[in-house]
């Protein structure tokens, strides 16, 4: 398979001859802009397309990868595995894990245009009414609840049917979505019987965790519900093709510079003079330096590994961690970094007695497939890869603070689907994710030089509550598939996560088999205004600051429960129309 998509890759690849886009920094002549956007990813693109909205407004985004364009394994929705670990992947990996006996975990952020929403897995999961309502609880903001929150989901999303034109009534609430909006949400494009049957079948039976929900983005993340991707039109609609279409890259004040490394932002005024204070952004493209200025603000969107890591090559963060590496510090951010928190990842997997088709199983299946993709965009290769997924809660009267934000939302997430990969026999897949969890890592440096890697540690699994989710999640696993609509269909548990049965057990199986979902987020984390923690105000200015901005998840102050993508776009529409406010008014 991995030979088959990289010829594919290599046959249509193209590269976008628009004016606004630059493939390198010599093309680029221009020196200063009003806004200079770091980051050309998931919330980088959404700023930057909104600012150039506003003729007057110069516009810049820097990008570290290449273009999107032409990569097919982040265009077509079922060959998303197949984008990480090549080179669209900044191929991260954490500091040794204590939990997992000092395994290192590999860690996938994209590398291209769009950033990870362009290489991410597609699910679409705005979070849950108590998770924003936290956001604006703890910031002071009330900006940032779920009420206030929501016309910028509507404003994001652009629902469609599936290419197939199957009739999806009952599988969504159509009066909570948008039609209008920038990123194509879809539902599954081809219903695989009799497994999406059984799963709904198993969800009737059982209730309680399993119970029906009609919309997983109602704002209760509880129960069995059908996926909802960012698949719309039957291939994936990242940042990059949803913001950054043609047309609004021909706009004449915006500009896109591929391939360029932001080293450093450089400070050339002292706080109390006028205009912004670090307004220089130092880059690397080619092997060359130089230097781009902002006039009115400089925005960081290089994500929650990217922005930090820039930050403190930059002098910013804590005075003595920096000065350790040989870094003379400029601000003094002791929050900075300090945050990190992420969604921990099982995989269970069942063989299963069924003759649904494998396309990657099979040659002429996947030939054929990707034929009836390339002319139609329908298909089984239109799809992200599952299409079932369950949020469900820990028992009440737990030995420890609840770790979820509110009775709305989960403690765990089961995404279920048919292995797509080639095996011996059929197999079902459940993907546990920890969307709760209260375990809180650290991003740092240990050298001055900006093109290390900084060190990425998640500490996963360090507190009770988190391991006892991840036994629950492995338990009612068991039971979902223990319903009687799988009698006949699942046939066994494999191989590692078999036989675990008591908590040790459970523990050894968790410790040697966790990854991450890739949801890292909080390490800039919001905190109300005047405080002395956090890294940004609610109004994503770097605290004690001037001209400079955060926007990307490393700014939530929690994850929220579900994955990142959606929140992500509401936080880069609200901090536009912030941006937009402060300099048009």
């Amino acid at each position: 398979m991995p030979t088959f998509t990289g010829l594919l890759i290599l046959s249509i690849f193209v590269t976008s001859g628009l004016c606004a886009v630059y493939q390198q920094l010599s093309d680029l002549k221009q020196d200063r802009f009003d806004f200079v956007v770091v980051g050309g990813g998931t919330a980088g693109a959404v700023v930057a397309s909104r600012l150039s909205e506003v003729e007057k407004f110069q516009v810049l985004v820097i990008e570290a990868g290449p273009s999107n364009e032409g990569v097919l394994n982040s265009q077509v929705p079922l060959l998303a595995f197949d984008i990480q670990h090549t080179p669209y992947d900044w191929n991260f990996t954490t500091t040794p894990q204590k939990f997992a006996n000092g395994r290192t975990v590999s860690y996938s952020r994209g590398f291209m245009l769009g950033g990870t929403s362009s290489t991410d897995l597609m699910v679409f999961t705005r979070g849950t009414t108590d998770d924003y309502d936290r956001w604006a609880r703890v910031t002071g903001d009330p900006g940032w609840s779920w009420d206030q929150m929501f016309p910028y989901f509507i404003k994001n999303e652009r629902f469609m049917p599936p290419t197939d034109g199957r009739n999806i009534t009952g599988e969504y609430d159509p009066t909570i979505h948008g039609y209008d909006g920038m990123t194509r949400v879809s539902l599954v494009n081809e219903v695989q019987n009799p497994f999406e049957s059984n799963v709904f079948a198993a969800a009737d039976e059982l209730g309680g965790n399993f119970q029906f929900n009609l919309d997983m983005n109602n704002g209760t993340l509880l129960g069995t519900a059908w996926v909802q991707g960012t698949n719309g039109g039957g291939e994936r609609s990242s940042s990059a093709t949803a913001y950054l279409t043609r047309q609004i890259l021909g706009r004449k004040n915006l500009h896109v510079l591929l391939n360029t490394r932001t080293t450093r932002i450089q400070r050339s005024k002292t706080s109390s003079s006028d205009g912004p204070e670090f307004d220089k952004v130092e880059v690397v493209g080619n092997g060359w330096p130089r230097l781009f200025r902002a006039t009115k603000e400089v925005i960081l969107s290089a994500g929650s590994i990217g922005s930090p890591h820039i930050l403190f090559h930059s002098g910013i963060g804590d005075a003595q961690e920096l000065e350790s590496v040989g870094i003379k510090p400029r601000v003094n951010l002791p929050s900075l970094g300090k945050n990190l928190t992420d969604h921990p990842f099982l995989l269970m997997v069942f063989e299963a007695n069924t003759t649904e088709p494998n396309i990657f199983a099979n040659s002429t299946l996947l030939a054929e497939a990707f034929e009836e993709w390339n002319s139609s965009r329908t298909g089984p290769l239109a799809n992200i890869p599952s299409a079932n997924i369950i949020y469900g809660r820990l028992p009440t009267n737990l030995p420890f603070d609840d770790p979820s934000p509110g009775p709305n939302t989960g403690h765990w997430e089961l995404v279920l689907s048919l292995n797509r990969r080639p095996t011996a026999t059929p197999q079902v897949i459940a993907a546990i994710s920890i969307v709760s969890p209260t375990s809180r890592g650290t991003l740092t440096i240990n050298s001055s030089d900006p093109f290390d890697s900084p060190l990425i540690d998640p500490t996963f699994f360090a507190t009770p509550g988190d391991i006892a989710i991840a036994r629950d999640a492995v338990r009612n696993v068991r039971k979902f598939f223990a319903a009687k609509s799988w009698e006949g269909y699942i046939t066994s548990e494999t191989p590692p996560s078999a036989g675990a049965d008591s908590d040790d057990e459970l523990d050894a199986f968790i410790s040697g088999n966790f990854t991450t979902t890739w949801h890292p987020g909080c390490t800039a984390m919001m905190s109300p205004k005047g405080a002395d923690y956090g890294v940004v105000d609610p109004d994503l200015k770097v605290k004690g600051i001037r001209g400079l901005r955060i926007v990307d998840a490393s700014v939530m102050p929690f994850l929220i429960s579900g994955h990142l993508l959606a929140g992500i776009y509401a936080i880069g529409e609200r901090a536009a129309d912030m941006i937009k406010q402060d300099w048009m008014s």
